[in-house]
């Protein structure tokens, strides 16, 4: 296990670099002029290009750039976006909003994948089942940037369900509906994985046995097929998170909730360079951390599992 760990963590220091460098890379270094991609159309006076250039030591080869920037990345200093802010400071604010946004849409996709999955895959080729498959095809067929805004249209404006839009105080109920449509990216992948794990466990040997000895329908299917069950659903899980943050960008601009997401839409849609930079590599740092933890789930999940 030991072992096991120091691999993953270089693994996650290769996979941070070269995330962190392709960011900055194709953020600042293709620019004809480096000043001009940091304010985008803009215009600037000499000395705040002066000021620019000493602040991102523009002046210095990209390599060298790129290490100041690693080095303030590591230390904690993000940073300043272009309107002068501290990118710290501003993801501070916005990380709860989006992490209470998220652990919703996990919890409401979760739930909904496991209660459904579990069942269709105990009565395959049922009614229930068939409707399932296709309303999950139905799911993954809708972009999220189709779905958010017709869900706002519908159910917050038209018929008045839900709050049109969200702040960063909000209520439960007000985050109901983006978290609906955020957990609409992973809950039909994560029901059919599901589905799929519970069907072929309910085949195998030991659940054969356990019927065999007469323990009774709740108990071979609560203790032996669920728990094996749900193994490449945690590995999926792990895997959600990065799309459940790609999707917080549109849900969070679709009903302003002041998250990490819509920060970081109005840092693309403003060209604000050191923000969407900053923003995305600290997202990459979450990414791995959370399928570092997911991947030493296995063993918890499944004692049979050990990492040579």
């Amino acid at each position: 296990m030991f072992r096991y760990i120091v691999r993953r963590l270089l693994q996650m220091v290769l996979t941070f670099f070269g995330a962190t460098f392709l960011v900055y890379a194709l953020t600042f270094a293709n620019a004809d002029d480096p000043i001009q991609a940091l304010v985008g159309e803009k215009p600037i006076t000499e000395n705040v290009k002066r000021a620019l250039t000493e602040r991102y030591h523009l002046d210095d080869p990209f390599m060298v750039q790129y290490w100041y920037y690693v080095k303030g990345l590591l230390t904690g200093d993000l940073g300043r976006s272009l309107t002068g802010r501290k990118i710290s400071e501003m993801l501070a604010q916005a990380w709860p909003v989006t992490i209470k946004l998220a652990l919703i849409a996990i919890v409401i996709s979760a739930a909904v994948a496991l209660t459904a999955g579990v069942v269709s895959g105990i009565r395959r080729g049922s009614i229930f089942d068939n409707i399932t498959l296709v309303l999950t095809l139905v799911v993954l067929a809708l972009p999220i940037v189709v779905l958010a805004p017709l869900a706002r249209l519908v159910f917050g404006i038209q018929l008045g369900w839900f709050p049109p839009t969200a702040g960063r105080d909000s209520s439960l109920y007000a985050l109901l509906l983006p978290a609906f449509v955020l957990g609409s990216l992973v809950v039909a992948t994560q029901l059919r994985v599901t589905r799929a794990s519970v069907a072929e466990n309910l085949r195998t040997d030991y659940v054969r046995t356990a019927r065999a000895k007469g323990l009774s329908r709740r108990r071979v299917i609560g203790v032996h097929v669920l728990r094996n069950s749900l193994i490449p659903v945690v590995t999926l899980i792990g895997v959600d998170i990065g799309v459940l943050m790609s999707g917080a960008i549109v849900t969070e601009g679709t009903f302003n909730i002041p998250g990490v997401g819509f920060n970081l839409l109005r840092g693309i849609r403003t060209e604000d360079g050191p923000l969407v930079v900053g923003f995305v590599s600290v997202l990459v740092v979450v990414f791995l951390v959370v399928n570092l933890i997911v991947d030493l789930l296995y063993a918890a999940l499944d004692p049979r599992i050990r990492y040579e």
